[in-house]
């Protein structure tokens, strides 16, 4: 006998989202679906027709976590649109701000699953805003890696949050010597410290992998070897930054990008028929509360060659590095490897950086309406934004965010293991429901 429940809205990710599980008699999902139920803003829209120079800062503000990212897909869409490129020390200061998001973005979302981890050897889950010594000791080295990011984002790019000086053919100015020293510091001190959150969580990670069970709600659920998995592909274009239709070989194709509306993916209404009261958070929707998930999610979903895709840290590192752990664990395990990643090359971007070199294109073309689009690996996956411009206006614009690739994976991802868990799963993926509803 099949049961529906319903957990909504989802907690410690960005945004707000919902779960609908279809589960068997031993509670074991049979198929997933995940929501998002954040409305839609209508980006695209309202920057259509704006002045090319202005729409990279606009699309930033889709996310306060996700802006740096945005901001480089933006400058570089328009970029590839009208044909113009950019100083080697322009690009240099993006992948220093890239770099230093990736960085803080990864370990933010490590505060967000210690919660579902435990000190090794014990029954303790981690709660790193608590008062206890090893919780101190995690979070304020979280809490400092991040700081160096956000610091050096805020060096190289104008400001921590939503950078002014990433712009159409380059940067709007270059870093003095006396900021590239600070940024070079901080960069050291951030490879010893990521190095450091990296071991720390590995052991934590792997701790939680070798379970048989854990406890959810006051019941011990069983932890399945297999959780998260799916038979979808990985999409990723760069183990580092990204992709343009400026190059000659890309190593993104925009015509094998199509993309289903709710109506085809999440198929019919239901109903809950299970519920279950000691769900954490206040328990999960009452029996006999109706569904609609085609109505709640707004966003088409975008597939590659016709199928859903999974991206982010551990899709770079299957395509790029090797890497061959699939799942949740996978997901998990990849962000932590990402960070020293993203310390390296903090470093070596800032060594390499010339602060006297030219960051603006001595010419920007206004465009004739060519279509061009930029591909930037965002801490949460590929991030793809599209554009015309024509004449120095954007006539056409899109933006294909890593979780709106991410949640049909997601969904099918939920299938075979316990509901409880479906919660820790999509929180591998680190959503950005805001960015996929925007």
């Amino acid at each position: 006998m099949t049961r529906v429940v319903s957990v909504s809205p989802t907690v410690r990710n960005e945004g707000r989202s919902g779960l609908v599980l279809e589960t068997d008699e031993d509670g074991i999902v049979t198929r997933g679906r995940w929501v998002g139920l954040s409305p839609v803003r209508g980006f695209e829209r309202f920057c259509t027709g704006k002045k090319m120079v202005a729409v990279p800062t606009l699309a930033s503000r889709v996310c306060g976590i996700c802006p740096v990212p945005h901001v480089l897909a933006g400058v570089g869409a328009m970029e590839a649109s009208i044909g113009c490129e950019i100083p080697r020390d322009a690009l240099l200061l993006r992948r220093i701000i890239h770099s230093a998001s990736r960085l803080s973005v990864h370990t933010l979302h490590a505060l967000m699953v210690l919660p579902d981890l435990y000190y090794p050897g014990t029954e303790t889950r981690i709660n790193p805003f608590s008062p206890e010594p090893r919780a101190r000791a995690l979070a304020r080295r979280i809490q400092r890696i991040r700081e160096i990011g956000q610091t050096c984002v805020q060096i190289a790019g104008g400001e921590a949050i939503h950078p002014g000086n990433p712009r159409v053919g380059g940067m709007h100015s270059n870093i003095s010597p006396q900021a590239k020293t600070k940024i070079a510091d901080l960069a050291k001190e951030g490879e010893v410290l990521a190095r450091e959150h990296r071991e720390c969580m590995l052991s934590l990670i792997r701790d939680l992998s070798r379970r048989d069970s854990v406890e959810i709600g006051g019941a011990r659920v069983p932890f399945p070897r297999h959780l998260g998995y799916h038979d979808q592909g990985s999409l990723a274009t760069d183990p580092l930054y990204g992709t343009s239709s400026l190059e000659e070989h890309p190593s993104f194709d925009l015509s094998r990008y199509t993309e289903v509306s709710p109506v085809n993916w999440y198929g019919d209404p239901a109903e809950v028929t299970y519920s279950d009261p000691a769900y954490p958070g206040g328990g999960t929707l009452p029996v006999g509360t109706p569904l609609d998930p085609v109505r709640e999610m707004c966003p088409a979903l975008p597939l590659y060659d016709g199928q859903p895709v999974e991206v982010g840290a551990a899709a770079r590192l299957r395509q790029f590095s090797h890497f061959d752990e699939k799942g949740t664990i996978g997901q998990l395990v990849a962000r932590q490897m990402e960070c020293v990643q993203a310390a390296a090359e903090l470093a070596d971007c800032t060594d390499r950086l010339d602060p006297a070199g030219p960051v603006l294109a001595p010419c920007i073309p206004p465009g004739n309406g060519s279509l061009g689009w930029a591909a930037n690996e965002a801490p949460r996956g590929t991030l793809v934004h599209i554009a015309r411009v024509r004449e120095g206006k954007v006539i056409y614009f899109k933006m294909l965010v890593p979780t709106s690739w991410n949640m049909p994976t997601a969904g099918l991802a939920l299938a075979g293991s316990p509901w409880q868990l479906a919660e820790l799963i999509i929180r591998g993926y680190d959503p950005c429901i805001s960015c996929a509803s925007h």
